[in-house]
């Protein structure tokens, strides 16, 4: 418990600058509730913000046939009842990775959940009361909505497991915590870290993809390719010893330092620097 309330404490801390600009997200409203916030971000595809965590964002992406969920959120009651509201398509709950902020309580909601096998490491901690069918995600496969397509793509980062979801066709995807809305809290080294960008960005070219959508989405901080180029630069400018993280004794999941340039802020500790 002490664990999922330092990632939660972090993300609040580490968000916060965005939050005292101002949420900015755009979009009709399609549904407003005590936990959660849907707006339109097109025809076929929603944005849900909840109210606990640093506006932990959840999507619901639309298809002729079946829709998928990606997240839950921290704690939202009926959500089940809340996107049946908004489409009357099947839907299948996935998940970007395994942390409560984004697989919360709703979760029981759904009889499966699909996460990468990566993040299993964290279901003892973060997601022993589930109590559906958990399945499990493959690295490039398809989710066939019917006339609408998504692209799985593991990019671990900021979790062993971490997903981003992509929509080639309409040019723009759901990154979840993969690369840190902003301010990202390394759960891997940064190798791997490197590995996830520079793969992000080979499919950002090869789709010609505008933005993600990340995990927390205050209308301010998409992941641009940009960003995601930026990190990669930031990452071997730690790596090789050229900045240096300033100290952050009090820093959540054990990662004391932080370092900050190109508009990008990444949270890590010497243990990850290789």
């Amino acid at each position: 418990m002490k664990k999922i309330l330092s990632i939660i404490l972090a993300l609040v801390l580490g968000l916060t600058a965005f939050a005292q600009g101002g949420v900015q997200i755009e979009g009709e409203v399609v549904y407003k509730g005590d936990d959660v916030v849907f707006r339109k971000i097109d025809n076929h595809t929603w944005i849900g913000t909840g109210k606990l965590v640093a506006n932990e964002s959840l999507y619901l992406v639309e298809g002729n046939d079946r829709a998928i969920l990606i997240d839950v959120g921290m704690k939202i009651a009926d959500l089940d009842k809340i996107v049946a509201s908004i489409t009357s398509k099947p839907v299948k709950l996935v998940a970007t990775h395994v942390h409560p902020d984004h697989t919360g309580s709703a979760i029981n909601y759904f009889p499966e959940l699909w996460i990468s096998p990566g993040d299993t490491i964290n279901i003892p901690s973060m997601m022993a009361d589930y109590k559906g069918e958990l399945r499990f995600l493959k690295d490039g496969e398809i989710l066939e909505l019917g006339d609408r397509q998504i692209e799985v793509i593991f990019t671990p980062g900021h979790t062993p497991g971490s997903v981003t979801f992509v929509d080639a066709k309409l040019g723009y995807g759901f990154s979840g915590d993969s690369f840190g809305s902003g301010n990202l809290l390394l759960g891997v080294d940064f190798s791997t870290l490197i590995a996830s960008c520079e793969k992000m960005d080979m499919v950002i070219r090869k789709y010609n993809i505008k933005q993600l959508y990340p995990g927390h989405f205050m209308g301010l901080n998409p992941e641009t390719p940009q960003r995601i180029i930026d990190m990669i630069t930031l990452s071997k400018d730690v790596m090789s010893g050229k900045v240096k993280g300033e100290s952050n004794p009090r820093g959540m999941m054990g990662l004391d330092l932080i370092v900050t340039d190109y508009g990008v802020r990444i949270n890590y500790n010497e243990q990850k620097i290789k």
